[in-house]
């Protein structure tokens, strides 16, 4: 017998030989992924990520928290004073209790046999996600946040912090108590913020949510967003502690081979475009084919799962998904 789904990631996330290259797409399941979650909402997203991972057959997941995207305590945030009153949750807070039953949920069928790596986004970017009026203003979010680090920086590293350790409480108690094999944890650059303050500011509380996770299980991924074009200098986050890194190919110009150097030598996912125009969503089976042995003709064999740059269309044929596992027992 061949290796298992989870057996096979185990290899990746290792650099060990694989007997194919696994693979696992996702995309959103509600129209409005920021809207707060309600029983209707969470009805629905656990509906569709069960009903996706059986017809897709994906060799992982990355579980969808649609509805999750918004920290309580980030919303109606319209000054720097607004953020520095805001505190953390208490531990019996539904955005808590929501999430472990959703995940537990989902690896109580699954779990046994696929990886289930939970998503959790950075403060900073739930810190945009909280505007009403920034959700479609993409080209406004980078300069608002500025903004708020400008007027104060010490209290916006002190909100960093908070919330930050939140999202790490949420992290561990993901892996503990709803049993996922770590965190899909997504992230990107503030267009226009200089690295250095970045660093200072930002990156701390990044990388205190990924020892939380990585001090319970240390298969965890980063996500390096390039979601609506949004471009990143991806060496910031080089000293990130992760098995695995996921950037948009496509918006970098960085293919996985390169990437791979820069981030020495741990495992990459992608190499896939998630556009409307990519490959993925609009070419033959010949062609997807193609894709992915011009991939691995770079990027070796080794630490390496085929993905997307990001979140796929949601009306893309799950077909084309499968095709790429099928494809992958041959190559």
């Amino acid at each position: 017998m061949g290796q298992s789904k989870k057996e096979l990631i185990a290899a990746a996330f290792e650099n060990k030989p694989v007997d194919r290259i696994p693979s696992g797409f996702w995309y959103h399941f509600l129209e409005d992924p920021y809207a707060m979650n309600s029983a209707e909402i969470a009805k629905i997203r656990l509906k569709k990520q069960k009903e996706f991972i059986e017809v897709s057959n994906p060799d992982f997941v990355k579980i969808m928290t649609d509805g999750f995207f918004r920290h309580p305590n980030l919303r109606n945030i319209d000054s720097i004073k607004d953020l520095a009153l805001r505190k953390g949750l208490d531990d019996d807070d539904p955005w808590f209790t929501g999430q472990i039953e959703y995940a537990k949920a989902l690896t109580a069928i699954y779990g046994n046999e696929i990886d289930c790596f939970y998503n959790i986004f950075s403060f900073a970017s739930m810190l945009k996600f909280s505007q009403d009026t920034l959700r479609t203003d993409w080209a406004g979010r980078d300069p608002w946040v500025i903004q708020l680090i400008q007027d104060d920086a010490s209290s916006f590293y002190e909100a960093s912090s908070r919330i930050s350790a939140d999202l790490a409480k949420l992290s561990q108690r993901l892996i503990k108590e709803a049993h996922v094999s770590g965190i899909y944890f997504s992230t990107q650059n503030i267009l226009g913020l200089p690295q250095h303050i970045y660093q200072q500011i930002i990156a701390p509380g990044e990388k205190s949510v990924l020892a939380a996770a990585n001090s319970l299980h240390d298969f965890n991924i980063l996500h390096i967003c390039g979601y609506a074009g949004h471009t990143n200098d991806i060496t910031w986050y080089k000293d990130y502690d992760v098995k695995a890194i996921n950037w948009a190919v496509k918006i970098e110009g960085i293919p996985l081979e390169e990437g791979k150097k820069l981030f020495d030598g741990r495992t990459v996912i992608g190499g896939f475009g998630n556009g409307k125009e990519d490959v993925l969503y609009k070419g033959t089976r010949q062609d997807i084919e193609s894709e992915m042995k011009s991939i691995l003709a770079r990027s070796g064999r080794t630490g390496v799962i085929f993905g997307a740059d990001c979140t796929v269309p949601n009306d893309i044929e799950t077909a084309r998904l499968q095709w790429v596992r099928d494809i992958a027992e041959h190559l």
